[in-house]
C-alpha cells in the first residue's frame, strides 16, 4: 500500500506549496501596492515643504516672495501655503487658493497639532523658514498621517519576526484544517487501492461501500462479482476443453494402433509387391506423424491448463541432452539424419533445476522437428554451453531452415501453422509450442533462429 501515503504526501505537498505560493504572491502585491502609492523624494509632501521654506524669500519692502518654479508646482498639485511668524504667530503671507475657513492666528498648540495632523481636515506639513514656518495643505483625503496611538519601540522592532511567525501559524493551521477535513476521504483510499491491487492479482474483491467514495467502491465490487463470474467460465471451458482432448486422444490411439499394426504386417508381407509395401510403409510413417502429434497435443493441453506437475530436481543437462542424442543416433539405421555432438569436451557437468523428463520431451522434440521437416535429410547440431550462470541448449540443422517472416512469427506467436511450400501438406508448430511451455514452466527462454550451417536453430536458455 504504498500508493496511500504517496497520494497523502501529494495532497499535503500541493496544499502547503499552495498556501505558500499565496502567501508571497500577497506579499508580492501588497508591497507593490505600498511602492505605487508612496511618494518618491520629489513628490514627497516633506520635501516640497522643505523646498517651500527655503524658495520663500523676504523682499526689501517687507512683502514675501516664492519661486516661479514653487509656486507652479504648487498650483500644479492644488497645495496651498501659508507662512506663521514665529513672534506674533499670525499668517504673515499666504498663496492666493488658501481656503476661506482657514485662521490667520495659532497658539503654539495650533502649530503642534497640525505639524503632526490636520488643519481644518487638510494633511498638513511643516517646513522651516527664517522667521517663522512654512505650512503647506494638500488636498484633502491626498495623505494618510497617523497620529495615534504610539506603539512600543520593541513591537516594531520585532515586526517581522512576529509577521513571519504568525504566517507560518496560518500556513499549519489551513493544512490541519485540511487534513481532519479529509480524513475520512484519505480513510476511504487505502480500502479502494487495496481491491484494485486485489483486482489485478485475480483476487475475489470485497469492498466497503461507505463514506465519500462509496460509489467506486461499489464499482470495484461489482467488477470483482464480473471477473470472478468469468474466471469460472473461462475455468469450466478449459477444463471442458483438456478433458475432450485427453478423451479424443485416448479414442484415437486404438485404432491408430491397430492400423500402425496391420500396416507394418502388410509392409513385411511377401505376398505384396514392392509398391504395395511401399504404401504400407507410408501409413505406417503418417501413422507414427499423427500418434506423435496426438501425444504432442495432449501434453501440450496439460502444459497449458497447469495439469502437468513440474517435478523439478538438480540434474545435469549435459547427461540428459547427450542420451537424446544417442537414442536418436541409435534409431538412425539408414543414417539419413547424423547428429554431430558440438558440446566442449570440457563441459562434462550443467547442473541445473528441472523436470527430467520434461527436458528430455523438449530436446526431442527440437531433433524431430529437424528430422520431420526435412524429408531428404540433414546434419543435426546439438551443443550445451554454461554462461554467467545461463545453461544454453542449442539445436540446429543445415536442412531447408525457414523465411524470415516464419521466424518472426515463431519467435512472437504462440503456435503458428507454417506451410511448406514444397508439398501441400501443412507444418505444425506444435512441437515448438511444447518446447516453449516447457521453458516457461522453469524459467526459462526460446529463441528461434537461422543457423549458421543454413538451416534451423532453436537455443534454449536455461537458468543454473
Amino acid at each position: 500500500m504504498k500508493s496511500v501515503p504517496k497520494l497523502i504526501r501529494r495532497f499535503v505537498g500541493i496544499l502547503l506549496l499552495s498556501s505558500i505560493l499565496i502567501v508571497i504572491i500577497n506579499v508580492i502585491a501588497f508591497v507593490a501596492l505600498m511602492a505605487s502609492k508612496i511618494p518618491d523624494e520629489n513628490t514627497s509632501p516633506y520635501s516640497i515643504a522643505k523646498e517651500t521654506g527655503t524658495a520663500l524669500k523676504a523682499t526689501d519692502s517687507g512683502n514675501y516672495m516664492l519661486s516661479e518654479d514653487i509656486s507652479a508646482r504648487l498650483a500644479e498639485n492644488d497645495i496651498w501655503a501659508i507662512l506663521i511668524d514665529d513672534d506674533s504667530r499670525k499668517v504673515v503671507w499666504k498663496t492666493e487658493n488658501v481656503p476661506a475657513t482657514i485662521p490667520n492666528d495659532y497658539t503654539l498648540s495650533d502649530i503642534a497639532n497640525l505639524s503632526v495632523g490636520y488643519l481644518d481636515s487638510y494633511p498638513t506639513y511643516t517646513g522651516k523658514h527664517e522667521n517663522g514656518i512654512v505650512v503647506l495643505g494638500f488636498p484633502q483625503k491626498s495623505f494618510w498621517k497617523h497620529i495615534q496611538p504610539s506603539w512600543d519601540y520593541s513591537l516594531i522592532a520585532d515586526l517581522p519576526k512576529t509577521v513571519l511567525t504568525v504566517l507560518f501559524i496560518n500556513v499549519a493551521l489551513i493544512l490541519a484544517i485540511y487534513v481532519i477535513a479529509n480524513i475520512k476521504l484519505l480513510k476511504s483510499i487505502k480500502p479502494i487501492t487495496k481491491g484494485i491491487q486485489d483486482l489485478s492479482a485475480g483476487t475475489c474483491v470485497h469492498v466497503s461501500e461507505k463514506g465519500v467514495l462509496s460509489e467506486i467502491s461499489a464499482n470495484i465490487n461489482c467488477t470483482s462479482d464480473i471477473l470472478q463470474k468469468q474466471q469460472e467460465q473461462l475455468k469450466k471451458k478449459e477444463t471442458a476443453r483438456a478433458n475432450w482432448i485427453a478423451g479424443v486422444s485416448h479414442d484415437i490411439r486404438t485404432p491408430l494402433s491397430m492400423v500402425m499394426g496391420y500396416a507394418e504386417q502388410l509392409e513385411n508381407s511377401p505376398n505384396l509387391s514392392g509398391t504395395e509395401r511401399q504404401k504400407a510403409f507410408v501409413i505406417v510413417e503418417q501413422s507414427k506423424r499423427m500418434k506423435n502429434l496426438i501425444s504432442n497435443l495432449n501434453l501440450a493441453s496439460k502444459l497449458e491448463y497447469d495439469m502437468q506437475p513440474l517435478v523439478k530436481k538438480q540434474e545435469n543437462a549435459v547427461a540428459i541432452v547427450r542420451q537424446v542424442v544417442v537414442d536418436f543416433m541409435n534409431m538412425d539405421i539408414d543414417d539419413r539424419f547424423p547428429i554431430k555432438w558440438n558440446t566442449d569436451e570440457k563441459l562434462t557437468v550443467c547442473n541445473i533445476s528441472v523436470d527430467k523428463n520434461l527436458l528430455r520431451r523438449a530436446i526431442s522434440n527440437l531433433i524431430q522437428n529437424s528430422i520431420s521437416h526435412n524429408e531428404n535429410g540433414c546434419t543435426i547440431y546439438v551443443s550445451v554451453v554454461a554462461d554467467n550462470n545461463k545453461c544454453i541448449i542449442c539445436v540446429e540443422d543445415n536442412g531447408i531452415g525457414a523465411s524470415d517472416e516464419q521466424i518472426k512469427k515463431l519467435n512472437h506467436a504462440p503456435h503458428y501453422m507454417v506451410c511448406d511450400t514444397n508439398t501441400t501438406e501443412q507444418r505444425h508448430g506444435l512441437g515448438l509450442l511444447i518446447v516453449k511451455q516447457i521453458m516457461n514452466g522453469h524459467g526459462g527462454t526460446v529463441t528461434i533462429d537461422h543457423s549458421k550451417y543454413g538451416g534451423f536453430k532453436v537455443a534454449l536458455m536455461l537458468p543454473q
